[in-house]
């Protein structure tokens, strides 16, 4: 079987990561790299190097294009790619709003190719483990879910790249930091449609952001479950709790860790979960951290649906619905 085909738009610290992966990962193959910073492009030696996205497609064949770009590129490059018959994978967020979503959405349906959306906490095994107990029934009607994002994002994270903290291209911390949040919170629980309360504020970053860097907001999820989502990245030195606790009916439990990364405790009806920790698989960029660094499972799902029709993790839908999510948070302050 021949391998599956990647190009990579986008070499930043993500970028990175993905290239690593495909490089590892049996049945898939790195065909080109792109960056408009051609620097970048020179630990890859043996591919073919671009600083333009038009002349990469058109020079390269290849079956998927990586979107490793920053944000407000996502809606514009995925579309190229398909436009020019590429799946695409692209990195949160999907893009920046619902419309920019929904025109990604259409231009795949139009050319018939698949858009993957990179949600990788969803692989982590304490994810897996909580998802396993709530879609079997066993914790009963959830009463309450608690999400606490503490993260320290400095003056050197955002001195990196001209567009971190910009709002038209980032958007803003729950686009950028925690959206995987917003999306295990939607994986495990569903979708929200009401803002009880919201307020924000930017404490710390006012030199460097022109959004908020601290939050809190109390949703009505949809299934009737209250939800407390808490976020700063003004947590002092260092990143401190990436957690979701569930409290339920037959049960509580929090997925807790830096970065949902551990059980934390549970009490659930007759049955306990498999205890876990995993302490050293988040994205290290050496300045901060991100989240779980499950990409190898990512670019192995990708391969598994081109080649064996496997399901995918993350269809673009649930990816749209988590940007829903985050506007309707934004315009409830």
């Amino acid at each position: 079987m021949n391998p599956v085909r990647f190009a990579i738009v986008g070499l930043g610290n993500i970028g990175s990561r993905h290239a690593e992966h495909i490089l590892q990962q049996a049945n898939a193959q790195l065909v080109a790299v792109c960056d408009t910073d051609m620097a970048k492009c020179a630990p890859y030696t043996a591919l073919p190097q671009y600083d333009n996205l038009d002349a990469m497609l058109q020079n390269t064949t290849a079956d998927v294009l990586c979107v490793c770009t920053p944000n407000y590129l996502h809606a514009s490059h995925t579309i190229t790619a398909l436009q020019a018959g590429w799946h695409v994978v692209v990195e949160k967020p999907m893009a920046l709003s619902v419309a920019e979503c929904d025109s990604m959405i259409a231009a795949a349906e139009l050319v018939g190719k698949t858009i993957f959306a990179v949600k990788q906490n969803r692989y982590n095994p304490p994810v897996v483990a909580v998802k396993k107990l709530l879609d079997e029934g066993r914790l009963g009607k959830v009463f309450m879910i608690q999400v606490n994002c503490f993260w320290n994002r400095g003056d050197s994270y955002y001195s990196q790249s001209d567009w971190r903290g910009k709002k038209a291209k980032d958007g803003g911390c729950l686009f950028t930091q925690f959206s995987h949040f917003v999306d295990i919170l939607y994986y495990l629980n569903g979708t929200f449609q009401t803002t009880i309360g919201a307020a924000v504020a930017n404490f710390a970053h006012q030199h460097n952001t022109e959004f908020e860097d601290t939050g809190s907001f109390v949703l009505k999820a949809s299934n009737g479950a209250i939800v407390n989502f808490n976020f700063s990245t003004c947590s002092f030195e260092k990143n401190m709790e990436g957690a979701i606790t569930i409290f339920a009916e037959n049960g509580t439990v929090k997925i807790g860790g830096q970065y949902l990364n551990t059980i934390e405790y549970q009490q659930i009806k007759g049955e306990a979960i498999p205890a876990v920790n995993i302490s050293v698989k988040n994205n290290d960029y050496g300045l901060y951290q991100g989240s779980m660094s499950n990409h190898d499972k990512l670019i192995a799902n990708v391969v598994a649906v081109l080649q064996n029709g496997a399901q995918i993790t993350t269809t673009s839908q649930e990816a749209r619905e988590v940007v829903r999510m985050i506007q309707q948070m934004y315009d409830g302050v």
